[in-house]
Parts: structure tokens; sequence; C-alpha cells
């Protein structure tokens, strides 16, 4: 009986083991990356690079969804520190190397409300290019994507960053507003506080957004 306890604790131990390692393999790969997600570059083709080192990672992965979803993420920060710069004439093929990552993440993981996102924000990057024209269109497409996310996952503190967003940069004769928006992060900040995240290399960015804008505000 104790030799048949000691193999099952030896094997149970090498399972164990091999598991993590090969856990601990990927998460070494990826965890430096997210760390980074947030922080700014100098310049817009570092977003690229930084979106080719996880399509890397998820080429070798094959079956993981978020390398592309971080690779899709990495072009649309890009996409939206062009349209900062007023560049928006790139935003269309911004918007397209983004698509082809949202793909293959939700090819891997249907129904998720983090791709949805993903989506919502790729819509306005094309919205921009000319935003009179393409409401319609790409903003309705954008809003259709939130709704979806927030019908998968309610309380994902990334909706309101999203919805915070929207409020404060839109002008007001159009149904915007700024004290709105700022209530929006801070709701986002209290829902960081509950929400969990299923791996430590699930989308946790947004809390360095919200409290910005929130000490902007003060």
């Amino acid at each position: 009986m104790k030799t048949l306890q000691k193999t099952i604790l030896a094997l149970a131990i090498t399972f164990t083991t091999t598991y993590s390692f090969a856990q601990t393999a990927y998460e070494k790969a990826m965890l430096p990356k997210v760390q980074m997600i947030e922080m700014p570059k100098a310049n817009p083709d570092d977003y690229t690079a930084q979106a080719n080192d996880f399509a890397r990672i998820g080429d070798k992965e094959k079956t993981l969804w978020q390398p592309y979803y971080y690779a899709a993420l990495s072009i649309i920060k890009k996409g939206r520190e062009l349209m900062q710069k007023n560049q928006v004439a790139q935003l269309d093929d911004v918007a397209k190397e983004a698509q082809n990552y949202i793909d293959k993440a939700e090819a891997l993981s249907p129904n998720n409300a983090e791709i949805f996102l993903l989506k919502k924000m790729n819509h306005g990057l094309k919205m921009m290019v000319n935003p009179m024209e393409r409401w319609q269109t790409e903003g309705q497409a954008a809003q259709q994507a939130l709704a979806k996310a927030k019908e998968l996952d309610p309380e994902n503190p990334r909706i309101s960053i999203l919805e915070a967003e929207d409020l404060y940069y839109t002008p007001e004769q159009f149904g915007g507003s700024k004290s709105k928006g700022i209530e929006l992060f801070k709701k986002a900040l209290e829902q960081f506080k509950t929400y969990k995240i299923k791996s430590s290399v699930d989308p946790n960015w947004g809390q360095g957004e919200a409290n910005y804008f929130i000490s902007q505000a003060k």
C-alpha cells in the first residue's frame, strides 16, 4: 500500500513539475511583454515590433489566443498614436493589420469579451479616417461590438474604460461629457478591485489610463 502511495505521489509530482515547466516557459515569453503593454513607445514602429513578438509566440503555441490578442492590441495602440498625431490616412491599413490578429485570436477563443473590445477599438480607428461619413457603418459596428462584450462579461473594467473614453472625447453637443467620462473611469477602478483574470497573461490593462484621466480632472 505504501509503495502504491509513493508511486502515485511520484507520478503526481512528475506531472505537476512537467505542467509547471511548460506553463512557465510560455509565461516567461509572455509576461515581460504583457507587463509593458501600457508603456508608451518612442515611435509607432515600436508597436509593430511588439506585435511581431507576440505573433511569433502565437505561431509557436498555435492554440492560445492571448498572443494574437496582444499583437492586435499593439497595432491598435499604434493606430491610436497615429490618430493623435492626425495621421489618419494610415488608419485603414493599421486596422486591417489589427483585424488579421483579431481573427486569429477569435478563431481560438470565440465569444470572448476581450476580443469584442478589440473589435470595438478597431472599428473606432476606421471611423476616425472620416467620422462624419463612417459613423453609420464603423461607429455603429463599434457600439455593437461593445454591447456584445458587455453581454458576455458585464463587470469587465475595460468595458467601462472604453465607455469612459467615448464620453470624454465626444463633444457635449453630440452627447459627450468629460465629467461623466471621469465617473466611468472611477467605476473601472472599482471594478478592477474585484475582477479576476483567469491567468497571469490574460488582459488586465486599463488602470493606468483610468488613474491618468482622474488625476487630470483634479
